[in-house]
């Protein structure tokens, strides 16, 4: 039987223009490629849980525009439940405006648009399955979300925002990486109750709860092409795992694996690996 989780989360369309240095103020800089992506870490992650093998609702709001329909295309494709978006007049599908050079450093300024205008309302009384969420829409959406969720929640405190310590309380398994650890402090993170997810890039993952490291996974070597979206692929894989009853050394093992396959294309959801791809990839080895 499928996993079932709902994600509560953010939309967006990713406007990526690559050029041969990122511009400095006042500095107008050419071009040499540009592309749109889907994107928005709660479509993002719908979509990673999606072909990880979940049955996955989104709960999100668009704009009436083109954008919408670009930016839900492979949810669409993918059969991830889209009944609880909503699509508004009130403001434009966000963008995300990305300029990004050789190396892969970037710029990125988003615009929230129809994301901000996502409300208490749009929940349902209760959420079944488990809970995904971020902080690209509305504290108090996430928080009711929470509230109505009385299966395992997880939520990637990115960005990094002011969080109250209630919200903090009402989550099962807290997901960020080394700098938005920092921000918040693991210290305060440990005092909230459930389980933080750290992850360190190249390095892999652990897991702590109670201010003990529970266990650690190492991921996989690969020749990265984009490093984009492999945060949510993990927080997605990670989730989907734990619902699925996996022990925490075996679902941190999964989600590194599924972050580090992620890395092989480039784009956020156009890269989300499958469930047969993550399953044949041997844990710490090299990729084929």
């Amino acid at each position: 039987m499928s996993a079932k989780i709902c994600v509560a989360g953010s939309v967006n369309l990713d406007l990526v223009v690559r050029c041969g240095h990122l511009p400095v103020a006042g500095e107008t800089v050419l071009g040499n490629g540009f592309a749109k992506y889907p994107g928005g870490k709660g479509a993002n992650q719908a979509l990673a849980a999606r072909r990880l093998g979940a049955d996955v609702s989104l709960i999100a709001c668009v704009g009436k525009d083109e954008e919408a329909d670009q930016a839900l295309a492979l949810l669409k494709a993918d059969g991830v439940d889209l009944s609880m978006c909503r699509a508004t007049e009130d403001a434009p599908t966000g963008v995300a405006l990305i300029a990004v050079e050789p190396g892969g450093d970037n710029q990125i300024v988003v615009a929230s648009g129809a994301n901000a205008c996502l409300s208490v309302d749009d929940l349902p009384d209760r959420i079944e399955g488990a809970l995904i969420g971020q902080l690209e829409t509305p504290l108090p959406v996430l928080d009711a979300a929470l509230e109505r969720c009385p299966g395992l929640s997880c939520v990637n405190l990115a960005p990094a925002i002011d969080v109250p310590d209630s919200l903090l309380g009402r989550i099962d398994v807290i997901a960020v990486n080394e700098t938005e650890g920092a921000i918040y402090g693991l210290d305060r993170l440990h005092r909230s109750g459930g389980m933080t997810a750290l992850t360190l890039g190249a390095r892999g993952a652990v897991l702590l709860s109670d201010g003990q490291e529970i266990a650690r996974a190492v991921p996989p070597h690969v020749e990265a092409v984009d490093a984009t979206g492999a945060g949510d692929t993990f927080v997605a894989a990670l989730t989907v795992a734990l619902v699925e009853g996996a022990e925490p050394g075996k679902a941190l093992d999964f989600a590194c694996r599924a972050g580090a396959l992620s890395t092989l294309t480039r784009g956020a959801q156009t890269s989300f690996p499958r469930r047969t791809d993550v399953d044949r990839m041997p844990s710490g080895a090299p990729h084929g």
